[in-house]
């Protein structure tokens, strides 16, 4: 059921994502109350958890089946440790499609009493929670005056981020979010000059209960949304080949290629920030893979002037991969949940002109014969279909190729696309099917569609 307000958006920003789904191409395809509809429904199941989590498996390193079962036994354990009641097993179900996925359901929304005792989190804190994280203490903003470890206290999101930090209460625009055990006093998370760091509260009575994965296995399973998953399989890499990832962090895409290369072959994975290519680093060795090979760089940089130059490391000499995967820095209004967007018009606006030259220099450093995965966590037609229709005409030589898996809709209408190249775009379109009552429908059947918002194109360079 519906239990949160729709997504908090600043005026602009609606008013600009309503005259996207409600275009004329659109208008004219479904009339004005269903394109109204679908719109509200977006606004609605973006503030939303999907009602499942997803897991990729290393079945690199193991068969599913048998990572099935371990996880399982784990989460058992788990469920011992953090409740005296008797509770259900959790069922963990392989994907029917995609090979490395396990799928497991979500409890929730669930009928939780809120508590006298209030601790704010931020918005990004609070729409982890809904995922299944407990309260770790840099998210937390106020907290009762006297707050020791061990109370039981109700935890709220900030959707406006106007909670003063170190408050003793809020009374702003918040969600409830569940209940949890404080695991420090007050005086530990806000009495010290430097950050606390830890979980600040344990969750155990959460709104939407879900498992978490802190420590879980973590060389077996990894944390991936659906469509990141699909990303990996629509490139489809092959042993010995060279890829190259343009803006890789926080590296679970890398790491998959890598994965269904068999760790045979050169990944090689870009990103701007530092910490970000330690962070790659850290997860292709937990992973056991050692064909990643990860540079801080600026990707748009990436196309080496000296056509002749070999280099290990970027900028590379031009048609460098036979695979590039461009999976863009976006405004990322697709993700879930999130109940608050603070960002402006011109913010949202900013990515269409870095996106186009990342992608210049995607087709650059592409082989001929060579395959590039455009894919965006963001629902816009300027960042996703349009960007699609502005590379075929730029680029001559790309054309637009199936996609396996395409588990998700077409393309939106609106782009000036055909219908045959919209068939070939895949779009994960949660409001298309979005019933805030709909628990029934078997998980598998449910998964494809309760996603969060994602786009993907397939080019091939001729």
């Amino acid at each position: 059921m519906s239990v949160f307000p729709r997504i908090s958006l600043k005026p602009e920003v609606t008013e600009y994502l309503r005259n996207v789904f409600l275009n004329k191409e659109v208008l004219a395809a479904v009339g004005p109350q269903e394109a109204e509809s679908r719109f509200q429904k977006l606004l609605t199941c973006l503030s939303h958890p999907p009602s499942y989590t997803c897991v990729r498996a290393s079945s690199h390193l193991a068969p599913l089946e048998d990572i099935r079962l371990r996880l399982e036994e784990e989460l058992k354990k788990q469920q011992k440790c953090s409740s005296s009641a008797v509770e259900p097993s959790v069922q963990i179900a392989p994907h029917p499609r995609i090979t490395d996925v396990l799928l497991l359901p979500v409890d929730g929304p669930r009928p939780v009493e809120q508590l006298s005792s209030e601790v704010v989190v931020g918005a990004q804190c609070g729409s982890a929670v809904l995922r299944g994280a407990h309260v770790f203490a840099p998210g937390i903003v106020a907290s009762p005056k006297y707050m020791k470890a061990g109370d039981m206290v109700s935890v709220f999101s900030d959707l406006e981020g106007r909670c003063t930090r170190g408050a003793t209460s809020f009374q702003g625009n918040k969600v409830f979010v569940g209940n949890g055990v404080a695991e420090m006093d007050r005086s530990a998370i806000f009495g010290t000059e430097t950050l606390a760091r830890g979980v600040g509260v344990r969750m155990v009575d959460p709104l939407y209960k879900s498992p978490s994965f802190d420590g879980v296995l973590s060389s077996m399973v990894f944390l991936q949304n659906l469509p990141s998953v699909v990303v990996g399989h629509v490139l489809a890499p092959r042993p010995g080949e060279r890829i190259l990832d343009m803006c890789a962090a926080p590296g679970g895409k890398t790491c998959h290629i890598a994965a269904l290369m068999g760790d045979k072959g050169e990944v090689v994975a870009l990103d701007r920030i530092r910490n970000k290519i330690d962070r790659i680093r850290q997860n292709a060795q937990m992973l056991s893979l050692r064909s990643i090979k990860a540079f801080c760089f600026n990707s748009t940089q990436a196309v080496s002037n000296e056509p002749t130059q070999e280099a290990e490391g970027p900028p590379f000499p031009p048609e460098s991969f036979d695979r590039v995967l461009l999976d863009a820095p976006c405004s990322g209004l697709g993700q879930r949940p999130n109940m608050a967007n603070t960002w402006s018009l011109k913010e949202i606006c900013s990515y269409p002109p870095l996106q186009r030259k990342l992608f210049q220099a995607a087709v650059r450093l592409l082989k001929k014969g060579g395959v590039l995965v455009y894919s965006t966590c963001t629902v816009t037609l300027a960042e996703n279909e349009e960007q699609v229709a502005w590379a075929l005409k730029t680029f001559p030589r790309l054309t637009l190729q199936p996609q396996e898996p395409h588990i998700g809709s077409e393309g939106m209408l609106g782009a000036g696309l055909s219908p045959q190249q919209r068939c070939l775009l895949q779009r994960f379109s949660p409001e298309l099917s979005w019933e805030p009552t709909e628990t029934t429908a078997p998980l598998t059947c449910r998964a494809d569609r309760d996603t969060i918002g994602f786009f993907i194109a397939k080019f091939l360079k001729t």
